[in-house]
C-alpha cells in the first residue's frame, strides 16, 4: 500500500509522523511524508519518501506568534496559503492508495474527495467533541457537558473560516461542487470517517461518547537515530557532575530571547542544579559554568539522562518526557500545551504547571527544586513510563489501515 501523510506544522507536528512512517514502512508499506522544506532532511534521512508542501512554519511562528492574537495571525496566514497548499497535496497524493491527514492538514480531506481516495485522520491532540473535557486547543476549564461539546464543535468550524476562499477554489479545480464548512464537517461525521489518536489512553482515556470511528491507539514515537553521536561538549558536561535538568521550548518563539535566557540562567543558580538548555527556534543561549546550551539532540537519547525536563508541553515533547520516565515542569505557551501540562500534573509526574506568560526565575527555580527533590514525582514518572513501554500506537494505525482497505474494496 502506498501511504501519503500530509503533515502540516512545526517540527513537533512532523516528528511523530516520521516515526509512524518508519513503522509502516517496516510493515511493508511504501510511505511518503508530504511536509515543509524545513523537514525534508528529517524525512529522507529516515528512508521515507518526501513531497514538498509550501509555507515556512518557522518564519510564521517567529514573526507572528507568542500571543492569542499571534496565533490567530498565523492561522490567517496559513489560510491565505490554502490553495497552493491544497495543490501541493494533490500533487503528493497522485498514485497514493490512502492519505493520512494531520489536524493542520485537514484540507487534504477535499483532496481525497476529488481524487476518490480513502483517508483517515492521524491526530496528536483530542479534537472530536466530547462532554468529558473542553476543546484541548483552547482551554482547560470545563464548560459543563453540553458546553464542552458545543465549544469543541465551534472550534472545528471557526478553524476553517480563514481557508474558505482557498477551499472553494481547490474544490472547483478538482471538479467538486461547493460546500459549506459546517455541511462538510457533518458529512465527515455521517460517513464514520476514521481517526486514530496518537497518544496513550493512560494519559487521556478515550471518552465514552466518542463514535466507534475514533480510536486512541497510543503514542507514535520518534524514529530512532542509530547513527547519532552526541557533541563532545555535551558528553563532557554530563560526565562532569550529577544529572542536569533539561530546559527547552522547542518551536516556540520568544519576544525577547535574551531575557528568557537570563531567566533560565538565574533559575539554575537559584535551584542549585545544572542545566542543559535547548536553543530551539527562539535561539536561547545561557551558557555558563552550570548551563550548557545545545542545538537539536534527540529527546529519546537525552531525556533519560536528565534529573527532570522543563518544556513547553507540546504533544511530542510531553510524550518524550513520559517515555523517559523523568519528572516534568511544564511551561505551556499556547494552543494545546496547557491541556498537556494539566495532564502531566494529574498523572503525578509534575508538581505544577508554570504558564510561560507568568514565568519568572523564582517560580521556575521553585518548580525545579520540587520536581527534583520530591521522590514521588520520579517514582510516578517511572511507573507511567513502564505502562507506555507496553503500548504500540503504530499497531493501532496498521489495524485501522487494514479496515480502511477492506471498506475501500467493498465500495470500489
Amino acid at each position: 500500500m502506498r501511504i501519503v501523510t500530509l503533515a502540516v506544522g512545526s517540527r513537533g507536528d512532523v516528528v511523530p509522523y516520521v516515526g509512524l512512517g518508519v513503522r509502516l514502512r517496516e510493515a511493508g508499506h511504501q510511505v511518503v511524508v508530504a511536509t515543509h522544506g524545513l523537514f525534508e532532511e528529517l524525512v529522507v534521512g529516515h528512508g521515507l519518501g518526501y513531497a514538498a508542501l509550501p509555507l515556512d512554519t518557522r518564519e510564521e511562528l517567529l514573526d507572528k506568534a507568542g500571543s492569542l492574537g499571534g496565533i490567530l495571525a498565523v492561522n490567517q496566514s496559513v489560510g491565505a496559503q490554502a490553495l497552493p497548499l491544497g495543490r501541493a497535496m494533490v500533487a503528493a497524493a497522485r498514485g497514493a492508495d490512502v492519505l493520512l491527514l494531520t489536524p493542520a492538514g485537514w484540507i487534504g480531506g477535499h483532496v481525497t474527495e476529488g481524487l476518490g481516495l480513502p483517508s483517515m485522520g492521524v491526530y496528536l491532540q483530542p479534537m472530536t467533541p466530547t462532554r468529558l473535557f473542553p476543546p484541548a486547543t483552547v482551554t482547560t476549564r470545563s464548560l459543563g457537558g453540553w458546553g464542552n461539546r458545543a465549544a469543541a464543535r465551534a472550534v472545528l468550524e471557526v478553524g476553517q473560516l480563514p481557508y474558505r476562499a482557498g477551499v472553494r477554489a481547490l474544490r472547483a479545480e478538482l471538479g467538486l461542487p461547493p460546500i459549506g464548512h459546517r455541511q462538510w464537517l457533518r458529512s465527515l461525521d455521517a460517513s464514520g470517517w476514521p481517526i486514530c489518536y496518537g497518544y496513550s489512553p493512560h494519559v487521556v482515556p478515550q471518552p465514552e461518547d466518542w463514535p466507534s470511528s475514533c480510536a486512541t491507539v497510543g503514542y507514535w514515537w520518534a524514529a530512532p537515530e542509530p547513527d547519532f553521536t552526541p557533541p563532545p561538549e555535551l558528553t563532557a558536561f554530563l560526565d562532569a557532575g550529577p544529572p542536569p535538568v533539561y530546559v527547552g521550548f522547542g518551536s516556540m518563539p520568544a519576544r525577547d530571547s535574551r531575557a528568557v535566557s537570563s531567566l533560565v540562567r538565574q533559575a539554575a543558580r537559584d535551584s542549585g542544579v545544572r542545566v542543559v538548555l535547548s536553543a530551539g527556534w527562539a535561539r536561547l543561549d545561557a551558557s555558563g559554568d552550570d548551563v550548557l546550551t545545545i542545538s537539536e539532540v534527540p529527546h529519546e537519547w537525552l531525556f533519560p539522562r536528565m534529573a527532570a525536563v522543563v518544556h513547553h508541553a507540546g504533544a511530542g515533547t510531553t510524550a518524550a518526557g513520559l517515555r523517559a520516565g523523568v519528572p516534568a515542569v511544564p511551561v505551556p505557551v499556547m494552543v494545546d500545551q496547557p491541556f498537556w501540562a494539566q495532564r502531566l500534573v494529574r498523572l503525578g509526574v509534575a508538581p505544577a504547571a508554570v504558564p510561560f506568560r507568568r514565568l519568572t526565575a523564582p517560580r521556575l527555580a521553585a518548580a525545579i527544586r520540587t520536581a527534583v527533590a520530591e521522590p514521588s514525582y520520579r517514582q510516578r514518572a517511572r511507573e507511567v513510563s513502564a505502562i507506555l513501554s507496553d503500548e504500540d500506537g503504530s499497531a493501532g494505525v496498521l489495524q485501522a489501515l487494514n479496515s480502511l482497505g477492506r471498506r475501500a474494496g467493498r465500495t470500489s
